[in-house]
């Protein structure tokens, strides 16, 4: 039973919860004010210029507080709109001038009375956006010289009201005419037809689809309660934050529905819209899967960092990322990358836009860092493939100091160490790390010849410092020892392998697992495909097979004889063959279970799957198939209940969202650790994804389902 997760007409998310809402009758707008004060409204909107600030000549009344509050303006009981109503808190500001020159007699005195008597009157100007609506109105207000005290509060304007659109965002803003000082400002996002009051006094509420997301195991189901017949728009986007949502599933529907989604599919800003297909419909808009870990995951996993330009990058995210960027030097000994942080600056996270790196040049020793909540989520190190791999250089950082005071010092891993010098004063002591001051120490005068000869490539220069990058290769002595190593490390392995040859049967059984990959090749695309799934396996304790690297035997033997000798071979080593289905393979499997095998050569001379199921489907008919094959598919190509039923005898997977278990069953009682498996399965996965984004893509606006979508 699907367990209830999000209720959407119960659950308002980040909106205002609306319980009970004050109504008021009549179209007009109407001022009033607290005891004390008197206002009034201004007939008709008028325009609203703020102007500039000018200096208050005495006390003057000015906004300080705005509050508002949600009504329905009804002209029926059952035909009302959403109201905002907009309370103004007013407070006294600046004083009364004491006058300069020294007057005599009564007249001074009345002159500085008559005015500290008289009441206050200010203009105050509510202005109001909600799209597609722009209004402003003005209010008169005015205080009793009584309740003249400056700096104090003298009461509040109340306006009634601003209508608005179910669900918009309202900015308001308030000031005084002429303007003392900044204007007030409030930004609300308004409820939409959700709330339960709303939904009994709106009409246009009446007929609006709604929506609960339920968790069924791996997948999320989108049940649309709506009436038989009702038609309805639905559309799924990610709500970027930098820059314009984008559209990923956009479907007109006939009530009721049920969407389903694959876990995988889930990322943090995956919105979904629905409306009723009418003009002007109102919609209603919910973002589900915002706390969501596994969409979280997804969206790390969906990350991708790469290099535009030798002096920009970009990051590909569907949603914007809570993380910060930072470029780090990788070492070629397999260290941690170490950030240079300082002198280069930590810098926010932008998705899906270019940006420059901080450097005069590139090297294959720089990468990107990307951190979250202080663990590193991405690295790439963008240059090592246009540049060529990690060079054994030293990073030399220069630090600027007080009074133009310049240091040195070289990154290595245990951090960076100063380098020496003649006006150095320091000694092997006083480091904290000994040996890499002797490393330094030892290279530190052949560095600093280097970098003052123009031998170093300088990678950054800046207010705080600079880098250097220095090759170290002419220093480093080789000796006749390693070469006698090589040889004889060359010759254990011409031993090994004549060991491995002479009892090939026992190295199977012992070492890694065979595994025999067979398939349909439908088209290049799932040819990629699967030589992308073949090479990831390959470095994972498995010898794999599969036809893409044997064509030369395939076309020599022929598809029957090369297969019927290679799946003998597996099966006697006790390895595993896995088939990999897909719309063609199933098809392929139904003319032979219909008892119409296709004619020899239908399929092309290297199709190996047409001709393995003489010997393949006996196996799983007759029962000896547990054990010997796997089954699997991929995530969006095929869905698992399309394989035909007697392939479902064995375990089957789908890749890449089942790949642990899917290793799991492919190692078999080699089967590496937990911990390990995870990582081999991580491996695995990102080198699939690109492949599998490649020969998948969303379809088109209004065109069907996207990735992992279907109808029930």
């Amino acid at each position: 039973m699907p367990v209830p997760w999000f209720l959407l007409s119960l659950a308002l998310g980040r909106n205002p919860v609306v319980i009970s809402l004050e109504r008021t009758v009549g179209p007009q707008d109407a001022a009033r004010c607290s005891p004390g004060l008197s206002c009034q409204l201004r007939a008709g909107d008028v325009l609203c210029l703020p102007g500039s600030i000018e200096s208050a000549p005495g006390p003057v009344l000015v906004p300080t507080y705005l509050q508002t509050e949600l009504v329905l303006r009804c002209r029926q009981e059952t035909s009302c709109d959403l109201c905002v109503r907009v309370t103004v808190h007013l407070a006294v500001h600046g004083r009364w001038e004491e006058p300069k020159d020294e007057k005599s007699g009564g007249a001074a005195e009345l002159e500085l009375k008559e005015p500290r008597n008289a009441s206050l009157q200010a203009q105050v100007l509510l202005s109001f956006q909600s799209y597609p609506t722009t209004r402003c109105v003005l209010l008169e207000v005015q205080v009793p010289a009584a309740q003249v005290q400056p700096g104090q509060p003298v009461g509040s304007l109340v306006f009634d009201c601003f209508e608005a659109a179910l669900g918009t965002e309202v900015r308001i803003w308030s000031y005084t005419q002429p303007r003392y000082q900044k204007e007030l400002n409030l930004t609300q996002q308004l409820p939409d037809c959700r709330g339960l009051e709303v939904r009994d006094s709106i009409q246009s509420c009446w007929v609006l689809p709604w929506l609960n997301v339920t968790a069924d195991g791996d997948n999320v189901r989108l049940v649309l309660n709506v009436s038989e017949e009702q038609h309805f728009g639905l559309l799924l986007y990610w709500n970027q934050v930098q820059g314009p949502l984008k559209r990923w599933l956009h479907r007109n529907l006939t009530g009721p529905q049920t969407i389903i989604l694959n876990h995988t599919d889930l990322v943090p800003c995956l919105c979904i819209q629905v409306w009723p297909l009418e003009p002007d419909p109102v919609r209603t808009s919910i973002c589900p899967f915002k706390e969501d870990p596994r969409a979280h995951r997804n969206l790390w996993r969906a990350a991708r960092l790469r290099l535009l330009s030798p002096r920009s990058w970009w990051l590909d995210a569907p949603c914007s990322l809570p993380a910060e960027v930072t470029l780090c030097w990788q070492s070629p000994g397999g260290d941690p990358c170490q950030p240079l942080i300082p002198p280069l600056p930590l810098e926010n996270v932008t998705v899906n836009k270019a940006i420059e790196f901080p450097v005069l040049k590139g090297h294959p020793n720089l990468c990107v860092q990307v951190r979250s909540w202080e663990k590193v989520q991405l690295q790439e190190c963008l240059w090592s493939g246009s540049l060529g791999p990690l060079k054994d250089d030293v990073l030399l950082v220069e630090t600027q100091g007080q009074k133009d005071n310049r240091s040195l010092c070289a990154l290595e891993p245990s951090g960076c160490t100063p380098l020496p010098s003649r006006a150095a004063t320091s000694t092997p002591g006083d480091s904290p790390h000994p040996l890499a001051w002797q490393k330094a120490a030892r290279l530190g005068e052949q560095l600093l010849r280097d970098l003052h000869a123009g031998h170093c490539l300088q990678l950054w220069d800046g207010d705080l410092g600079a880098l250097w990058a220095c090759p170290v290769d002419k220093y480093v002595h080789r000796r006749w020892a390693l070469v006698w190593l090589a040889c004889l490390l060359l010759a254990a392995a011409l031993l090994l392998l004549l060991f491995l040859r002479k009892d090939h049967g026992k190295a199977a059984a012992d070492g890694a697992r065979a595994a025999l990959l067979l398939y349909s090749a439908d088209d290049a695309a799932f040819e990629r495909l699967v030589g992308a799934l073949a090479s990831a396996l390959s470095r994972l304790p498995l010898r794999v097979a599969v036809d893409l690297w044997s064509r030369r035997e395939l076309s020599a033997q022929g598809p029957l004889a090369w297969l019927h000798a290679r799946r003998r071979q597996t099966l006697q080593e006790r390895g595993v063959v896995v088939l990999l289905f897909s719309p063609g393979a199933v098809a392929l499997c139904r003319e032979w279970l219909q008892g119409e095998p296709p004619a020899p050569g239908a399929h092309g001379p290297h199709d190996a799957f047409a001709a393995s199921l003489s010997c393949v489907l006996p196996d799983f008919l007759q029962g000896r198939a547990p054990g010997r094959y796997v089954a699997a598919c991929f995530d969006g190509l095929l869905a698992p209940d399309a394989v035909p039923a007697p392939f479902r005898a064995v375990p089957l997977f789908s890749l890449p969202s089942q790949l642990r278990g899917f290793l799991d069953a492919l190692q078999g009682a080699r089967a590496a650790r937990p911990g390990r498996l995870e990582d081999s399965a991580e491996q695995v996965a990102r080198a699939l994804r690109p492949v599998l984004d490649s020969c998948f893509r969303p379809p088109p606006l209004g065109m069907g389902p996207g990735p992992g979508a279907g109808l029930e």
